[in-house]
This record gives C-alpha cells, structure tokens and sequence, in this order.
C-alpha cells in the first residue's frame, strides 16, 4: 500500500513575519519549514508503518528547487521517496489539487494523507478539492485514525464534539493537530536521507498551473494595541468601559 504525504514550504509558525513599507513581506532572513499540519501527516503515516502495516511512503511538494530542503526533511522522518513537482508560478488550491490528481494517477496510492491547511494562507480546501477531482471517499480534520485492508477508520474533530467515519480506500484523509506530535529528526537519519531517492518533474508534464483567480490587492501591518491602563475599582472600570462604548 502507497500513502502519498503532500507537503508545503511555509515560513517557521514561531517566527514573526514584517511587512515592509512598500507593502511587501520582508522573508529574507525567514526560516523555512515542513507546513505543520503536513507535518503531523508524514509523522502518522510513518507511525502507520511502525506499528505493522505495509505501507510506503511518498512525500510530493510542489513549487521551486528550494522545496528540495523540506523534502529532504521528510525522508529524514521516515519517508521512502520523495518528488518535487517544480514550478514558479503562484498556486491556489485548485492548481495545487489538479497537480496532485495527476500525482495520484502516476502514483496509485490507496491514501492520500495531508495537513487540513497550510498556515501561510489558511485556505482549508486542498484535501477536498482532491477528493472531489479523483473521485474518492474523503474525511477531514482527522484526530485518529485506523487502517484495515480496505477501510480507514477516523476519529473526526467536529463543532459538537468528535465523529468516527469509515471510509473505503483509495481516500483522502486531511489531519487535525491532536492526531500526535512529530519527532524530532536525529543527525544520523538526515544524513541517512541523502541516499535516498528524490525525484523532479515539471508541472508542464502534467498541463501546467491553473492560471491564479485571486490577486493580493494590498499587504499591511495590522494596527499597534493602544496600552493599557489600570483601575482602582469596579466603578471606575464601569465608567471607562461606558466612555470606550461611546468612542466606538
């Protein structure tokens, strides 16, 4: 059984990211991760393979040579093969998705296992979109999740609680962060890493990128928090709450 694991480039969740003056982000000392969601879906994947199923695993990226770093991290966590399908046009889910599609295809993975969202853009759409254009069983926002030989079973997080579904194979599975906690990689599996396969495509060899729908009008820093102040009572927050009211 193949799990195919999409992965994102993304800026570091801890660091802080400026937008400059001429209303662009400033990203040239910005360190460069696994998306954290897609993260905890390679993490599952090779958990999968640890507790006895037969699986290998392959991570895809999508975007320009430097996603080679990220990829790389991946077989250093347990991944068997890697492939960077290299473009530098701007993606949207939807071109991401019709990529993966023709991934999918080539590859014939029984799952397709992936980050709900990436957290540079928060779009929460990739995962469907695949489903929907491969025709196959989907579950979302997965926090378990169980093989069997032809089903997944998964623990969903949901507004009223948690639901489990099962789902026939091939699917596509989207992780929540409670699904569990990635490892650290260790020197000796990044060195390991290096001997293993990582293949390049082009996304012309699969039609190309979808022309982009959505145009960044404007970038800006949001507004500096006034400071606070500090009261001597109840009856004085009262009254600077009814004055903050009337600002408002």
């Amino acid at each position: 059984m193949t799990i195919l694991v999409p992965i994102k480039r993304v800026p570091d969740p801890y660091e802080r990211i400026q937008v400059g003056d001429d209303g662009t982000l400033s990203l040239d000392e910005t360190k460069w991760v696994i998306n954290p969601f897609d993260e905890i879906a390679l993490e599952e994947a090779v958990r999968l393979r640890e507790g006895g199923a037969d699986v290998s695993i392959v991570t895809v990226s999508i975007g320009g040579a430097e996603c080679d770093e990220q990829l790389r991290t991946s077989l250093a966590m347990g991944a068997d093969r890697a492939i960077l399908v290299e473009t530098d046009e701007p993606l949207e889910p939807d071109s991401v998705a019709t990529l993966l599609a023709a991934i999918c295809e080539r590859e014939t993975p029984a799952l397709v296992l992936m980050g709900k969202q990436a957290i540079d853009d928060d779009y929460n759409q990739t995962g469907q979109l695949l489903a929907a254009r491969l025709g196959v069983s989907q579950a979302t926002f997965a926090s378990q999740l169980t093989l069997e030989p032809a089903h997944a079973v998964v623990v969903r997080e949901v507004d009223a609680g948690r639901e489990t579904v099962r789902v026939t194979l091939p699917a596509v599975v989207t992780v929540d962060l409670r699904l569990n906690e990635p490892r650290y990689v260790a020197l000796p599996a990044i060195i390991k890493a290096r001997s293993k396969p990582l293949e390049r495509l082009s996304a012309d060899d699969f039609g190309g990128v979808l022309p982009a729908r959505i145009e960044v009008v404007e970038l800006f820093a949001p507004p500096t928090r006034k400071a606070g102040r500090k009261v001597a009572s109840v009856d004085e927050l009262l009254t600077a709450l009814r004055e903050e009211a009337q600002v408002l």
